[in-house]
C-alpha cells in the first residue's frame, strides 16, 4: 500500500517484534518508512502504518539512502547484505553514498563479514545494536549503541532520534555489540532476579502487584524488574516483547564471549538452566518474562 511519502526516506529491513516497532515510530515522527518483510501476513499487517512494505531489500536503495536491518540470524543478514551489495554495484552507486544501522544481536564475526561484503560495493555499515525490550521499543525507549564509521553514525542522529530516547557513539565497528553482550549478561540476571522477587512477595503473602510497585520504585528496583515484574505479577507472558527462543541466541553468543575470555561469571552461569527449562516446560515463544512459572513450578505450583 502507498501513502503519503516525504523527503526523509528510511528503509528498514526486518519487521519482527523490534523493527516493526522503530518501522512505525519513525513513520509517527515524519519520515517515509519503507519496510522489508518476508513474512507476507506481517506485511500485510504493517502495509496501513508505513508508506511502503515489500519484500525484496535491494528494492530500498533507489529511494532511501538510510537503511536499518533488524534480523533474526546471521543468516538472514548476509543474505540481505549479498542482495544490497549486488544492487548498489549494478546501480554504480557512488561509495558512502549508502548506510546500513545494523541493530540486530549478532556474532560480530559475522556483522564485520557483512559490512566487509557491504563495503565493497561502496555501502557504509556501522554496528548498532539497541538495548531494550518489544514493549520499550513501542515506546521509543531504546538506546542505540552505534559503532563504526562516525560520518555514518551522525548521518543516522535524527533517524536514531526517531525511535530511540538516547544514542551512543561508542567508538569503533564491534564496540556497539561488546556493549550490547554487557547489557544483555545483566538482563539475563535481572530477568530472573525479578522472578525470584515476585514469587518471594507471593510466598510471604504479598499480592505480586503491590510487589511490583512497592519494590519497583527503590534501591531493590532494575529496569527488567519495572518492565517485566508487571508481566509476572498478571502471569500474562503469552504476548512476547522477546521471545525465549530468541533469548537463547543473545545467551549462547554472551556463554561463547565469556568462555573465550575466561571470564568468570556465576551468576550469568547461574540463570542459564532456568532460560533452558522455559524452552523445555513449553514457553518457547513466550517472552522471558516466563521464567517466572519455571521458579514458580520449582517452588511447587501457584
Amino acid at each position: 500500500m502507498q501513502k503519503k511519502t516525504t523527503s526523509r526516506a528510511v528503509g528498514v529491513i526486518g519487521l519482527g517484534i523490534m523493527g516493526s516497532a522503530m518501522a512505525v515510530n519513525l513513520q509517527a515522527a515524519g519520515f517515509s518508512v519503507h519496510g522489508v518483510e518476508i513474512r507476507a501476513a506481517t506485511r500485510k499487517k504493517l502495509a496501513p502504518h508505513l508508506s511502503i512494505v515489500g519484500s525484496q531489500a535491494e528494492a530500498l536503495l533507489p529511494h532511501t539512502r538510510h537503511l536499518i536491518t533488524s534480523l533474526p540470524s546471521s543468516a538472514a543478514l548476509h543474505e540481505v547484505c549479498a542482495a544490497l551489495a549486488k544492487e548498489a554495484l549494478s546501480l554504480k552507486i557512488r561509495s558512502g553514498t549508502f548506510c546500513v544501522a545494523e541493530t540486530s544481536t549478532l556474532p560480530l564475526s559475522d556483522k564485520l563479514t557483512a559490512r566487509d561484503v557491504l563495503a565493497e560495493a561502496g555501502i557504509d555499515m556501522i554496528d548498532a545494536p539497541l538495548s531494550g525490550t518489544g514493549a520499550q521499543a513501542k515506546t521509543k525507549d531504546l538506546q542505540v549503541y552505534a559503532s563504526g564509521n562516525s560520518r555514518a553514525i551522525r548521518a543516522m542522529k535524527a533517524i536514531f532520534e526517531g525511535f530511540a530516547r538516547a544514542q551512543y557513539d561508542v567508538g569503533e565497528f564491534g564496540n556497539g555489540m561488546k556493549m550490547k553482550l554487557v547489557a544483555n549478561l545483566m538482563v539475563a540476571i535481572h530477568n530472573v532476579s525479578a522472578a525470584e522477587a515476585v514469587l518471594f512477595g507471593k510466598r510471604l503473602g504479598l499480592d505480586p502487584k503491590m510487589v511490583v510497585d512497592v519494590v519497583g520504585d527503590g534501591a531493590g528496583s532494575s529496569r527488567m524488574f519495572q518492565v517485566r515484574g508487571p508481566m509476572m505479577a498478571s502471569r500474562q507472558w503469552k504476548q512476547a516483547t522477546m521471545k525465549v527462543e530468541i533469548w537463547q541466541k543473545d545467551m549462547a553468543i554472551i556463554s561463547e564471549a565469556l568462555r573465550e575470555l575466561a571470564v568468570p561469571a556465576p551468576l550469568f552461569a547461574a540463570c542459564i538452566p532456568v532460560y533452558h527449562a522455559a524452552i523445555a516446560q513449553g514457553h518457547r515463544l513466550h517472552d522471558t518474562a516466563s521464567v517466572y512459572a519455571v521458579l514458580e513450578r520449582m517452588a511447587g505450583g501457584d
